[in-house]
């Protein structure tokens, strides 16, 4: 490979390009980093359309955590507390799409952004980034078929139909769905995401009639419970201690609401024309958080007051309708007959959850294999550029959902639950490093921000921002294990069991990292051996084919009617 020349106005910068990954040594035997153009039988398809990777940006993460778990926060901190904390973490999850969007737009490679940890800053860290983000949805596949089945368990009881057969029902659905490919994923997906988008729209524009006095009770609430009970609610301690710990145990909740966010990240691989797709997702991502997030947030705090009593029963109750705050709004402002529908919607919010969890975990593993960390047979796709065996595997181990048909093992089963959390927040955190080592790594090669299809907007200073609060986050999240809490099982002393699972994650990532680094000996980048260069000939030659066939099929004739160019193309 010759020289990289690029030259601005001042100077030309001749920087000598890094050896490609397939060159390096990695965990599973010298040069075995797969290259989709020498090996067709590795290569994923660009099956997902403009609309559909838009709709999954809007629509894809939200699920139970937006829809449900609002409720224990405001009854835990009060509506000004989770106001703060999901704008807050709503900035971060920002920051950290927009470091994405700028590394994906630059280079859409099919190994996602554990290929960019290691090409931009340690192939450890793409090691332990790729496993800490697999053992997420492997965890939390089986977690979301379980819900699946509970929330069927508001029609259908469980004495009457043992769970297990609804999980085995969904399971099978979502492994068909992923094993039918990147087409039909898209298309079912894309579908899924408009339901909970309309259904979201529609709890907001029920709630604001509710606030405003609406509803069949005709009381304008306004901001009435931000004065009695209050905007925050003391927890653990009395007077600004109490209010500040009560505000820190809602960022747990918002973080967990906002976990998944990251998807576009994985898509971008399967996405036609992503330079222009990603940045375009990007984007609309600050408006899916100040609408769907901000704002139902902010309007709960306003229907219902913490210390209700039927918030306290719904926090109460293990999924469904009657755990939504949306429905104690509903109850408190005499609405009755939504809960069954809403139960309805919920349950294709667990089923989207489900389905889109299953293709993160077997596009993370099939990314593992690309660059060499797990082994190649899992980057082996079929004709429709499915990696059959890494669905294989990520499906088998998602049967451990049938362990929650027994009652006395989902207690077991919720601390594996718990970390979800830590290892969601330890892929923001590499992914924002990654980030800050790609932009030192292009300005040292010259990457001009011209040539650049996408650039994160608040630059650095947002990364670094980001980057300080997840590290917070991450260490005190469980906070509450050292606190003294009458009451709490095991006892008023340390809490070691929530202490282990809520911070296991952290020495395992460590432990990934240094353990790849003792036994590969790799080392990491600089800013001058940085890939850069590595397959973005290929990725520059399908845009461009991309575009030309786009053209020659419009001929010259604008898409779609008048309503859709004006009102809707935007969008997509």
């Amino acid at each position: 490979m010759g020289l990289i020349q690029r030259k601005n106005a001042d100077s030309s910068v001749d920087v000598p390009p890094s050896p490609p990954p397939s060159h390096e040594k990695t965990l599973f035997g010298e040069g075995q980093a797969l290259d989709p153009e020498e090996d067709p039988d590795t290569r994923l398809h660009r099956g997902l359309k403009s609309r559909q990777i838009t709709m999954i940006a809007i629509g894809g993460a939200i699920g139970t955590g937006l829809i449900i778990g609002t409720g224990s926060a405001l009854a835990k901190a009060g509506p000004l507390s989770i106001l703060i904390s999901y704008s807050i973490v709503g900035f971060i999850v920002y920051m950290v799409m927009c470091a994405l969007g700028e590394m994906a737009a630059y280079l859409p490679i099919q190994s996602g952004f554990t290929g960019y940890a290691s090409r931009f800053c340690d192939p450890a860290l793409g090691f332990s980034l790729g496993y800490t983000y697999w053992f997420k949805y492997i965890i939390v596949t089986p977690n979301q078929l379980t819900a699946a089945a509970l929330v069927i368990q508001y029609w259908v009881p469980r004495e009457r139909v043992n769970p297990g057969v609804f999980i085995a029902v969904f399971l099978v659905a979502i492994i068909l769905i992923n094993y039918l490919g990147i087409r039909y994923f898209g298309e079912i997906e894309f579908w899924l995401s408009s339901v909970k988008i309309l259904t979201i729209v529609g709890l907001l524009i029920l709630s604001l009639v509710l606030v405003l006095g609406g509803g069949p009770d005709h009381d304008r609430k306004g901001f009435r419970y931000w004065k009695d009970p209050g905007a925050m609610k003391t927890l653990y301690g009395t007077g600004d201690k109490g209010r500040f710990l009560g505000l820190w145990s809602t960022f747990v909740t918002a973080t967990f609401a906002y976990l998944g966010t990251e998807l576009v990240g994985v898509t971008v691989g399967e996405a036609q024309n992503p330079r222009r797709v990603i940045p375009r997702a990007i984007k609309l991502t600050f408006w899916r958080i100040v609408v769907f997030y901000v704002l139902s947030v902010l309007l709960i705090g306003m229907l219902v007051p913490y210390n209700s009593s039927a918030l306290s029963f719904a926090t109460k109750q293990t999924t469904g309708a009657s755990a939504s705050p949306f429905v104690v709004a509903m109850i408190e402002s005499g609405i009755s007959g939504l809960p069954g529908f809403l139960n309805a919607c919920i349950l294709i919010f667990v089923f989207s959850a489900a389905n889109s969890d299953l293709y993160i975990a077997t596009r993370t593993l099939y990314g593992l294999a690309k660059e060499g960390n797990s082994h190649r047979i899992f980057a082996r796709t079929d004709r429709r550029g499915v990696p059959i065996y890494a669905l294989g595997l990520s499906a088998t181990i998602a049967c451990i959902a049938f362990l929650n048909v027994a009652d006395d093992s989902k207690k077991v089963f919720s601390y594996f639950v718990n970390l979800v959390t830590i290892f969601g927040l330890l892929t923001w955190i590499s992914i924002l490093v990654t980030h800050i080592y790609f932009v030192k790594a292009r300005r040292a090669q010259g990457v001009e921000k011209q040539e650049m299809a996408y650039t994160a907007p608040f630059g650095l200073f947002g990364t670094y921002f980001a980057l300080v609060f997840c590290i917070v986050i991450a260490l005190f999240k469980n906070f509450d294990v050292f606190i003294r809490v009458p009451g709490r099982d095991g006892g008023e002393n340390f809490d070691y069991i929530n202490f282990i699972t809520g911070y296991l994650g952290i020495p395992l990532y460590l432990i990934m990292i240094f353990g790849y680094k003792f036994i590969s000996h790799s080392k990491g980048r600089t800013p001058l051996e940085a890939d850069l260069v590595t397959g973005k000939e290929a990725i520059d030659r399908e845009e461009e084919e991309f575009l030309a066939d786009k053209a020659a099929k419009q001929g010259g004739r604008k898409s779609g009617g008048w309503f859709y160019r004006h009102f809707v193309a935007w969008l997509f």
